[in-house]
C-alpha cells in the first residue's frame, strides 16, 4: 500500500511510502482510506511546531473516512461494508478528559489517517452519516467535533444565543453551521470581505473585516448593544484572546481552540474576573460527542463545506495549501478516487 509520513520536520521531508498492507490484530479493524481532510494542526506536525519530540517517521493527518474491509478476532461492534470515520483520539470514548483518554491521538501520538490502508480499534471508529459521502465525512473527526464540544458541551448555546466566530477555516465554518442549527445569531471576522460573504450564504448575520476594524471587540459591543456575546469560538490564540475578552459577555463563553496567533500584550486577567468570563480549553471531543453530532448532522442534513479536494499523490500540494491560510472551510485529499 501507498502512505504518507514525515521521515524529518519540514514540509519538504514528507513523503509518499510503499509498504505492506497491515493485517487487523485483535480488537482492531482494518479501513480502506477514502478520503481524508487537513487540520491547521496537521501542517504545524509536519513542521515541528506541534510537538518537537514526535517520535519519527509518523503518518499524519487524525481525519479521514473509509470502508472496513477487514476485522480482527473479538471484533462484535464493526463489520466490513460499514461506512466509517476514525476518532480523534482513539482512547477518548466517553466521560470527561483524563492523561489515558488523551493519548493515541491520530497522526501525532500514533499514525494518521494519510494512507490508503489504516489500522483502528474497534471502538475507535463510528459510522458516517448515511447522507454523507467519503470526501464529506472525512472532515468531520477534528474541526466538526471541536466546533461542537464547544458550542454544546462548553458554552451550552440556546436559541437566540449570540456565537462569534474568527476566520473561516474548517472550526470556524462548523461553528457558523452548528450555531444557526441552534438557532443562535451569529457574527463572524475575517481579513477578507469576499469570504464574509461567502459566510453569509451560510447564515452569518454580521461580520468585520479586522484589517479595517483591528479593535474588532467594539464593533461586537455596536453589535450587541453592548451586551457582548454568549460565546466567542476563539481560533485566533494569543493574538485575538484580549479582544475576545473585551468581547464576550458578563459570565460568557470563550472556548479556546486555536493558536493562529502570536501577541507580546499580557492576558487581562482582570476582565476575565470582574466579567465573570469562563474561559474554556477545547481540544477536540470524544467518541460519544462524535455520535452525538453525526444524530444532529443526519436529522438536520447538515452538508461539510470543502474548499478544495487534492489526489492523494498531490498531498503534499494540499499541505501547502493550508500553509497559505486562504481556504473557506476545509481541504480534503482524495484517497480513492
Amino acid at each position: 500500500m501507498k502512505f504518507w509520513q514525515i521521515s524529518s520536520f519540514g514540509l519538504d521531508h514528507l513523503e509518499c511510502k510503499e509498504g505492506l498492507e497491515p493485517r487487523p490484530g485483535r480488537g482492531e479493524v482494518l479501513v480502506k482510506v477514502h478520503a481524508v481532510s487537513l487540520n491547521y494542526r496537521d501542517l504545524l506536525v509536519a513542521r515541528g511546531l506541534y510537538n518537537p519530540k514526535m517520535p519519527l517517521p509518523r503518518i499524519p493527518c487524525s481525519d479521514g473516512g473509509g470502508e472496513v474491509v477487514e476485522i480482527g478476532e473479538g471484533v462484535t461492534t464493526v463489520r466490513t461494508g460499514d461506512r466509517v470515520a476514525g476518532i480523534f483520539m482513539q482512547n477518548w470514548l466517553d466521560g470527561r478528559p483524563t492523561l489515558e483518554r488523551t493519548r493515541g491521538a491520530l497522526g501525532g501520538d500514533i499514525d494518521g489517517m494519510l494512507a490508503e490502508y489504516v489500522l483502528l480499534k474497534e471502538h475507535g471508529v463510528v459510522p458516517i452519516p448515511q447522507q454523507l459521502s467519503y470526501i464529506q465525512a472525512a472532515t468531520l473527526p477534528c474541526a466538526a467535533v471541536t466546533a461542537w464540544n464547544a458550542l454544546v458541551h462548553a458554552a451550552d448555546t440556546k436559541p437566540g444565543g449570540v456565537v462569534l466566530i474568527q476566520g473561516t477555516g474548517g472550526v470556524s465554518i462548523f461553528a457558523l453551521q452548528f450555531a444557526r442549527m441552534l438557532g443562535a445569531r451569529v457574527l463572524g471576522i475575517s481579513s477578507s470581505d469576499e469570504k464574509l460573504e461567502r459566510a453569509r450564504t451560510l447564515g452569518l448575520d454580521a461580520g468585520v473585516n479586522y484589517k479595517r476594524a483591528p479593535d474588532w471587540s467594539r464593533w461586537v459591543l455596536e453589535q450587541t448593544q453592548k451586551t457582548g456575546a454568549d460565546v466567542i469560538v476563539e481560533v485566533g490564540g494569543a493574538g485575538t484572546l484580549n479582544q475576545s475578552l473585551r468581547s464576550v459577555a458578563l459570565g460568557g463563553v470563550v472556548a479556546q481552540i486555536g493558536v493562529l496567533g502570536q501577541s507580546d500584550e499580557p492576558m487581562q486577567i482582570p476582565l476575565l474576573l470582574h466579567r465573570q468570563i469562563q474561559l474554556k480549553g477545547i481540544y477536540v471531543g470524544s467518541r460519544a460527542h462524535f455520535e452525538e453530532m453525526n444524530r444532529a448532522i443526519k436529522v438536520n442534513d447538515l452538508q461539510p463545506i470543502i474548499d478544495e479536494i487534492f489526489i492523494f499523490e498531490d498531498s503534499k500540494r494540499a499541505f501547502k495549501k493550508m500553509e497559505t491560510g486562504t481556504h473557506f472551510g476545509k481541504i480534503v485529499i482524495q484517497v480513492v478516487a
